[in-house]
């Protein structure tokens, strides 16, 4: 008869335990329905971190103006939607940014307007990451979208960027790299270029700091466009790695390149994905720093001369241009983060350079297939036969 009495208060107790955890952890209450690509990856050790709410990293921070609640709005909703976690940082405009703490050179040139504006916001994350003295951060401009699957796509990132950084398994004590042009390419980097796939990477030892690895400074991730080093005189290593038949990329008529020559496009594979080393790059939608990474762009672009718009200023940081070092920066492409641009007015698309007058009827994303911002509505039913913003006829 004890018992049967102890029973129902037994109940009680637990399921009073199982509601206070759950309102403790609300961001795990009526999580979303995983996207397809992303159901069956199962990964383990520091590769399991990606699926998080910071994507593997340490921090997540958006930066944008703050009166810019539109913009806010949509990255909180896309945010939620991709269980991701993040900080807001202020980017300021231009004109209120004092004149004596803007970086200039001696003949007195300059960043202005909009661009001085950029430059500040992200000098302002990086000032953060270092502050706070995280190992990694993805910092993105707040008009940036991305794919359901982000963090199968980041997986096959961060399998990436150890192939070509991380030292072989078993040489450890004295490291060895897959790729022969790393960590420097020597005088004929070029004769010795390797290139693997995403399904047949050289094993190699596993990073102790990020699921990413442990060498990498930069990851460029969102952008509008980036190339591989080609040419001996680039001085940086040639190692690649390529995803083909890549459900996630685009048809090649949707692809597009400021980073010209489109080698992706014009020599590969249709639904191919590249991973390699950063010769140029243009935007700063999204890229991931190591701490050792911030503490070198805080250093390069925030207390050096100011004379180029920040994408610009981040392939000197990568190439060791106009007297800053050479660092260690890696990029996927296309782009894993591009620019959203929603329906209304065309101007509103920039607060930097003209976007066009005119009302945009139809909203879109550059060269994501699986837009979290246009599969808003579906994700929130819970319907999981996404729009694909680029249809491939061939039924890929």
């Amino acid at each position: 008869m004890a018992t049967s009495r102890k029973w129902p208060l037994m109940v009680l107790l637990a399921t009073g335990s199982l509601l206070f955890m759950l309102l403790q952890r609300p961001h795990f209450i009526n999580p979303r329905p995983l996207a397809r690509g992303e159901i069956e990856r199962k990964v383990s050790g520091l590769l399991n971190d990606i699926n998080n709410s910071t994507l593997g990293f340490e921090a997540v921070f958006v930066m944008g103006l703050p009166d810019r609640t539109d913009r806010r709005d949509q990255m909180v909703l896309q945010a939620s939607l991709s269980n991701i976690m993040f900080e807001f940082i202020d980017g300021p405009r231009g004109e209120s940014i004092n004149p004596n703490a803007i970086p200039m050179s001696e003949a007195g040139d300059t960043l202005t307007g909009g661009a001085l504006g950029c430059w500040r916001g992200h000098m302002n994350a990086l000032q953060e990451i270092v502050r706070r003295n995280l190992t990694t951060a993805l910092i993105l401009e707040d008009d940036s979208d991305w794919d359901v699957r982000i963090r199968s796509l980041l997986i096959d990132t961060a399998l990436s960027t150890r192939a070509l950084t991380q030292p072989l398994l078993n040489t450890a004590s004295h490291p060895r790299y897959a790729d022969p042009t790393y960590p420097e390419p020597g005088s004929n980097g070029t004769q010795n270029i390797r290139e693997f796939t995403i399904d047949k990477l050289p094993p190699t030892v596993e990073p102790k700091i990020s699921p990413y690895g442990d060498e990498w400074e930069m990851l460029w991730l969102g952008h509008c466009g980036v190339s591989w080093p080609v040419l001996d005189s680039d001085n940086l290593p040639f190692g690649r790695v390529f995803s083909y038949n890549d459900a996630s990329v685009p048809p090649k008529d949707a692809l597009y390149s400021l980073s010209n020559p489109y080698l992706l496009k014009d020599n590969y594979p249709a639904h191919t994905r590249a991973f390699h080393h950063v010769e140029d790059g243009v935007c700063s939608l999204g890229y991931a720093v190591s701490q050792k990474g911030a503490r070198g762009l805080l250093r390069e672009l925030a207390l050096r001369e100011l004379t180029h718009p920040l994408d610009i200023a981040l392939r000197h940081y990568c190439k060791g241009m106009q007297g800053r070092r050479k660092h260690k920066c890696l990029a996927a492409q296309p782009p894993l983060f591009s620019h959203h641009r929603n329906v209304g007015s065309m101007s509103s698309g920039s607060n930097i350079g003209d976007h066009g007058e005119g009302y945009r009827k139809e909203a879109k994303t550059d060269m994501v297939r699986w837009s979290v911002a246009l599969n808003a509505d579906k994700i929130m039913d819970g319907n999981q036969d996404y729009s694909d913003g680029f249809p491939d006829p061939e039924g890929m």
